[in-house]
């Protein structure tokens, strides 16, 4: 039977935020899960008025760690007629996604749930939080969380935590480039709310512009990005976005930012 509460979706102002709602289960991932992140995200694009989405795991114990091995033959189960999987489909959303996401990480963050820490754009972490890619000890291996940590962590770190297995903290995770702010878990909402007004104050028609030109580039020579880039430029220009914030600071006063 599907659990409809095991991801809470709500607004708060501008954010929209997407919860694992499965504390007692250290909010591991199943197929409830993923389907109830990925609602969250076609949500949060619908509605005009969001402007940047925020990723956590409810409580204080976990952000995710990972995917939901007490029901083993669920976790393992393959369709192998279906070319591809949820879990990797969700991925694939997100790096799709023109909206700003944050992951805000308040307990331990493992497995899969690494996964979805490296999905979003910026991530907070308490500062007592532990990171890992512990599948090896239960003979498997982190296949999909590769696609998104290797290109955010340094190659020979993403090789010790997936070949080990050991776990790491927050500390060595914002030095690889994992988070951008650790802070101590009573600091950790006001550091979120801090990043989020940095920027929901700015323009969506460029934020969304930007992401999905960033996205289009990763994989491009610096001869084909900076020809992209040229062209993607030029596009913005021709939006009302600069034309009327120019006119605004012109006259100093604070943009007001027209489209999504």
């Amino acid at each position: 039977m599907a659990d409809k509460n095991s991801v809470i979706r709500e607004k708060r102002g501008q954010a929209f935020w997407i919860t694992i709602n499965r504390p007692d289960k250290r909010n591991v991932i199943n197929g409830d899960v993923v389907a109830g992140i990925a609602k969250g995200y076609r949500d949060a694009h619908d509605d005009k008025s969001v402007r940047v989405i925020v990723l956590t795991g409810a409580g204080d114990k976990a952000f995710c760690a990972g995917a939901d091995l007490q029901n083993s033959g669920a976790a393992f189960a393959m369709d192998y007629a279906k070319p591809n999987v949820d879990y990797a489909d969700l991925l694939r959303l997100s790096q799709n996604a023109t909206k700003p996401a944050i992951a805000r990480v308040g307990g331990v963050c493992m497995a899969g749930g690494m996964g979805l820490l490296c999905m979003t754009d910026m991530a907070v972490a308490a500062d007592h939080v532990m990171f890992g890619l512990p599948e090896v000890k239960v003979g498997v291996f982190p296949m999909q969380v590769m696609a998104l940590l290797q290109s955010v962590a340094p190659r020979r770190l993403v090789n010790e935590w997936a070949l080990t297995g050991e776990p790491f903290d927050a500390r060595t995770a914002q030095a690889a480039g994992l988070l951008n702010y650790v802070v101590p878990a009573s600091e950790l909402d006001a550091k979120l709310d801090w990043l989020i007004s940095r920027i929901v104050d700015k323009s969506p028609t460029a934020i969304r512009r930007g992401k999905y030109a960033m996205r289009a580039i990763a994989s491009m020579s610096f001869d084909e990005s900076i020809a992209y880039t040229e062209a993607r430029s030029r596009l913005l220009a021709l939006t009302e976005t600069p034309r009327k914030a120019s006119r605004r600071l012109a006259r100093r006063r604070k943009p007001s930012w027209p489209g999504r």
